[in-house]
């Protein structure tokens, strides 16, 4: 079975995108998944995308929490994927 794939969206001087970056590696060793860290100043179209409302997590192309880490939304998500 292969892992689940989230996308953080975020920014490198960003606390909130550190802060839900810190509770997915908190999750890590509970959950088998993936995650890909996308900064979304390296591409004009995601900075347009995702301006003021980072960071983003995602699981396809389904938006599981912005803003917030929502731990019961990401298990949810996981556990059904």
């Amino acid at each position: 079975m292969t892992a689940p794939a989230l996308t953080l969206y975020g920014r490198k001087w960003c606390h909130l995108c550190d802060d839900m970056l810190a509770a997915l590696e908190a999750m890590r060793p509970a959950w088998n998944f993936s995650v890909t860290v996308v900064d979304v100043d390296s591409d004009p179209a995601l900075e347009a995308q995702y301006d003021e409302i980072v960071p983003v997590l995602a699981l396809g192309g389904r938006e599981l929490c912005r803003y917030r880490f929502d731990e019961a939304a990401v298990a949810a998500a996981l556990q059904s994927d």
